[in-house]
């Protein structure tokens, strides 16, 4: 239950009543909050958002799991704790609470931000945002986050109202393998990543995949480091990473890592030249579509707006765009009440 499934159906007017506002009870409110969650992004559930309502239910129904989770919600990173309005017995808003810890730091990401479509438009969704930042700053966060999709203006609205600001705008790409799938190379060379390729893959991976996300989405940089204690490290950790390098001209433009994963679609890393890198892109994914036919699918995290056409161009359709947001963690919200 690791992931969160992204996006929120709320809207802004202030809420003065907050009797019905009570913390999630995770022995009795998983089950409601999967089948709110489900109801208010019925329209929008991908495969991934699917699963996760299936994990949630299989959660609630699992009497071992429940009685670890009471004890383990502010120790790890899954949307154990929250809150949740309640209006005549019935569960109609959901918010969730997920800690991370990066370096020392608390980080709170807040997500799962749903009101039922009959209660919209009275302040649920901004009543209960403010009580889930209350709660991480009662416990000393360092950082509060959210995300929310750049097709729903409302959901953004409210948050920047409550002090978030926009940190970065990521797209989710998916693309099938195809065995068949031509090359259409532009010139461009794919070879085996080589150890005289790192130093220059690793700037790109710095500049495409910044610091201020890693508590969220970490790289983890001994599985595509040459040498020997990073080749031990994926061995006896079965940690399998394959590698290509993109040339052209003898200047390396591109690298692409992939790296299987037990979810519905295996992770791709892109690192590419700011400039000139955009065919050297698209003929990488190509080859990594072609190259790995035994996997369901792949997706590529990227930059929104960056390489769009290069990215497109191999085949890769958008699944979602985020807006990652950030609030100030000491900051009073009393007078945006």
């Amino acid at each position: 239950m690791r992931s969160t499934y992204s996006g929120s159906k709320v809207c802004t007017p202030v809420l003065t009543n907050t009797t019905q506002l009570r913390p999630l009870n995770i022995l009795n409110d998983l089950l409601t909050v999967a089948d709110l969650v489900e109801a208010c992004f019925a329209d929008s559930l991908d495969a991934e958002g699917r699963g996760y309502i299936q994990q949630m239910r299989r959660a609630g129904n699992d009497s071992h799991f429940l009685r670890w989770a009471t004890m383990a919600m502010e120790t790890v990173s899954m949307p154990l704790s929250g809150y949740v309005w309640e209006k005549n017995g019935e569960v109609v808003g959901n918010v969730s609470l997920v800690p991370f810890k990066r370096e020392g730091k608390r980080i709170y990401l807040i997500a799962n931000i749903a009101v039922h479509p009959d209660y919209r438009r009275k302040g649920i969704g901004r009543a209960l945002t403010i009580t889930a930042m209350q709660h991480a700053r009662q416990r000393h966060a360092q950082a509060i986050w959210l995300h929310t999709r750049d097709d729903n203006p409302a959901a953004a609205a409210l948050y920047i109202s409550l002090g978030f600001r926009e940190r970065a705008r990521r797209t989710t790409w998916l693309a099938a393998p195809m065995c068949n799938l031509s090359l259409n190379g532009a010139g461009i060379t794919i070879t085996p990543r080589q150890a005289r390729d790192w130093p220059q893959q690793e700037a790109w991976l710095q500049r495409l995949y910044p610091e201020e996300l890693a508590w969220y989405q970490p790289i983890s940089w001994l599985s595509f480091r040459p040498g020997l204690w990073p080749s031990l490290y994926r061995f006896f950790l079965e940690y399998e990473t394959r590698q290509w390098a993109a040339w052209a001209g003898g200047q390396l433009l591109g690298v692409l890592a992939w790296q299987p994963t037990s979810g519905h679609a295996d992770r791709l890393w892109a690192a590419a030249a700011p400039e000139g890198g955009a065919p050297a892109l698209t003929a990488l994914l190509r080859h990594a579509r072609r190259a790995l036919t035994w996997r369901p699918n792949l997706a590529l995290d990227f930059p929104a707006n960056q390489a769009d056409e290069a990215i497109r161009s191999a085949g890769f359709q958008p699944r979602r765009t985020l807006i990652w947001m950030q609030a100030d963690a000491t900051d009073e919200l009393d007078n945006r009440r």
